[in-house]
């Protein structure tokens, strides 16, 4: 679950992406991010638990240093006992942004999950402080984390795994890689599972900023896909057979592009426009 915020503290935003960012050209997301988290002043702290490649971490720390941001370092946590140790969890406190790279998103939830740092990343989100993740990086940000599933656009039973999450929010239910890896159909099956959660699928190079009043803002050269089942009036998830198509009647959804926003508080879209 998200820690509480105070009333003298506004949260940190809460910013997903949908994997494989603009590294060279624009960077938009990446922009944003470092613009958010201070800039000149700002000190990102990357956290590549996600990934087993050794120099995930490094290749991001080129690449925000060329963005101009004040500071950035590696926190390299590759076993739940570096999640544990109080020197590491110390050094999240001088963060002003944190960001989770790709791989695989259940190195990231056996591995920190229910330690101290994860505590630690939540807490320091209700006081301020950004935190972003890309691909698997994305998923682990919520309380019910899509841990693995089938491609295909039709929910079917068994098709999704899910699993605990960091707990960042627990207002959606986020899949990456979303257009490009066809995974309407897990995402849907998900909602089946939780449909208080709105549902979140980010194209690549396409990030939502979620703000700490609930709205989210697309940013980034793909879609948003926004997946709304407050409304659902039927749903066969409980009694169809392993493997059979899951019938759900009365789902809202929406593809939103750079420039839209959502408000996951009223559950209203608006339009970004041409860019």
């Amino acid at each position: 679950m998200p820690s509480p915020s105070s009333e003298e503290t506004e949260r940190g935003f809460v910013v997903p992406i949908g994997g494989a960012e603009d590294k060279i050209a624009d960077q938009t997301i990446l922009k944003r991010f470092v613009s958010l988290s201070g800039g000149s002043d700002g000190h990102i702290l990357i956290i590549p638990t996600a990934s087993s490649l050794e120099d995930t971490g490094d290749r991001y720390v080129s690449v925000f240093t060329e963005l101009g941001v004040g500071s950035t370092d590696v926190l390299r946590i590759t076993d739940r006992e570096h999640a544990q140790d109080s020197d590491r969890v110390a050094r999240l406190n001088t963060a002003t942004g944190i960001f989770m790279t790709g791989g695989n998103q259940l190195r990231l939830s056996t591995i920190l999950g229910g330690t101290p740092l994860a505590t630690a990343i939540r807490r320091l989100n209700a006081k301020g402080v950004h935190i972003a993740g890309t691909s698997a990086g994305a998923a682990f940000m919520s309380e019910h984390m899509i841990a693995f599933g089938a491609e295909g656009s039709t929910p079917h039973a068994g098709q999704v795994t899910l699993a605990p999450g960091l707990g960042l929010t627990n207002s959606v239910i986020i899949d990456q890689h979303f257009q490009q890896r066809d995974r309407l159909g897990r995402l849907l099956a998900a909602l089946a599972f939780n449909p208080f959660m709105v549902g979140i699928g980010l194209d690549e190079d396409t990030a939502a900023f979620i703000g700490p009043e609930e709205l989210i803002r697309v940013v980034g050269n793909g879609g948003i896909t926004v997946v709304d089942v407050s409304e659902l009036s039927y749903s066969s998830m409980a009694t169809v057979r392993e493997n059979d198509p899951v019938e759900l009647i009365g789902i809202r959804l929406h593809v939103l592009a750079h420039g839209a926003r959502y408000n996951l508080n009223d559950r209203q879209a608006e339009p970004g426009g041409n860019r």
